[in-house]
């Protein structure tokens, strides 16, 4: 059992900062998943509390204990690479008893620890077989459970499924969730990319950009309640749609005069002086449906793509700005060229001022995150979830007036 805090953790090369003022509490036995856009330090940031990276600035502490300076060997971790890392000529058995060995363990030792480990990951049937006669999935496994063996307080785990074939990577990802599943008071923090891995096995998500943590919080809460554009694009596929328009009245409910000349009801207050602001509409691909009423979004399709189980329609795809997407249930044959009118529900709507959610305004704090009976099904998390206001003293708009966040989209 391992707690780990950050404190302000920086990390420079040169004079060029890669991440900064990263404040994060882990709590023994949570499952966090660090994720974010290619090169925002996601990877940097694993390896500091690894200690393979030198941190630049900030306190690293590990059950209470000052790290920053304690060599990788004696952290009390396991790190888990992309690569598998085997050594070619060695049996799995062997792969994942070198580290005991080099400990000086006893072999009775040994075995019942790489036994273990075996079983746990379904390797007993390949103890004695070389790398080169394993599928991927059971090369990562080993690699894994080469982690195992150790019985670290912290596994570290940078982008495992991503050298795995589509329907490995399914198969590995419930593994690595039911290896947790047995395993409740190990703490683990897992770097990805993919957003059906952190949203399927995190307890909480910690959404980097810019250099520092853009929103931290339970899965679906960073679905349904996203601190800004950024997190609400990145969280969610397709991306969520924005729609620049302006406030028209406030009140406890928010109408919007959008600029393709729909008008949007959000059920997100505002206040008085706040008519005429520049505000993007964040609705979602899957929350938006056929209307003949009044519509929130009104467009030609000019591709749609068929899944079976949904039908994408996309619209503004030869124009010169973001495409609109929606994301309809079941089959809608015919729809290329033809006109649609779509609306959705004011409570699945966002409001968006200058890049950041009203519904984070003056910093308010929220009430915990209760997920509706319709909410978006596949966390496994959520049982540790945190309030999910970025970190640091700046203010929402603030950080991105400073670049700390970049939204995309077109900023309101």
């Amino acid at each position: 059992m391992a707690d780990l805090k950050l404190t302000d953790i920086a990390k420079s090369y040169g004079d060029v900062q890669i991440l900064g003022g990263i404040d994060l509490t882990i709590a023994s036995g949570e499952f966090i998943v660090f994720v974010g856009p290619s090169g925002c330090g996601k990877s940097t940031l694993l390896r500091m509390i690894a200690g393979l990276e030198r941190i630049t600035g900030g306190t690293l502490e590990i059950d209470g204990q000052r790290m920053n300076d304690i060599p990788p060997s004696q952290r009390g971790i396991a790190m888990v690479f992309q690569s598998y890392a085997l050594y070619p000529h060695m049996t799995v058995r062997d792969n994942m008893a070198f580290a005991l060995k080099i400990a000086g363990q006893s072999k009775d030792q040994i075995r019942q620890a790489t036994d273990r480990a075996a079983s746990m990951l379904q390797l007993t049937p390949y103890l004695d077989r070389l790398p080169k006669a394993l599928s991927g999935g059971q090369r990562q496994r080993v690699a894994i459970g080469r982690a195992i063996v150790r019985d670290p307080k912290v596994y570290l785990f940078d982008e495992p499924l991503s050298n795995l074939d589509a329907a490995l990577r399914v198969a590995t990802r419930i593994e690595i969730a039911q290896l947790k599943a047995s395993m409740p008071d190990r703490t683990m923090i897992y770097v990805t990319h993919d957003q059906t891995e952190a949203m399927t096995l995190a307890d909480r998500i910690v959404v980097l950009a810019g250099g520092g943590i853009a929103q931290t919080g339970a899965p679906l809460e960073l679905y349904a309640r996203p601190v800004n554009e950024f997190v609400a694009q990145f969280i969610g596929s397709p991306a969520m749609n924005l729609l620049p328009g302006r406030v028209a009245q406030v009140g406890e409910m928010t109408t919007v005069t959008l600029d393709g000349g729909g008008r949007a009801q959000v059920a997100i207050p505002t206040r008085a002086g706040d008519e005429g602001i520049e505000v993007n509409v964040g609705v979602r691909p899957e929350d938006m449906r056929e209307t003949d009423g009044e519509a929130l979004f009104q467009g030609r399709v000019d591709l749609t793509e068929a899944l079976g189980e949904v039908t994408l329609l996309y619209f503004g795809t030869n124009q010169d700005v973001v495409p609109v997407i929606a994301k309809l249930p079941g089959i809608h044959p015919g729809r290329t060229g033809k006109t649609v009118r779509l609306t959705a529900d004011p409570a699945a709507l966002h409001l968006f001022h200058k890049g950041n959610s009203l519904l984070y305004r003056d910093g308010a704090d929220l009430p915990p995150y209760r997920p509706h009976s319709n909410a978006p099904s596949g966390s496994m998390g959520g049982a540790h979830g945190a309030g999910a206001i970025p970190s640091g003293d700046a203010a929402p708009d603030d950080r991105i007036d400073e670049g700390l966040i970049k939204p995309e989209g077109p900023a309101r």
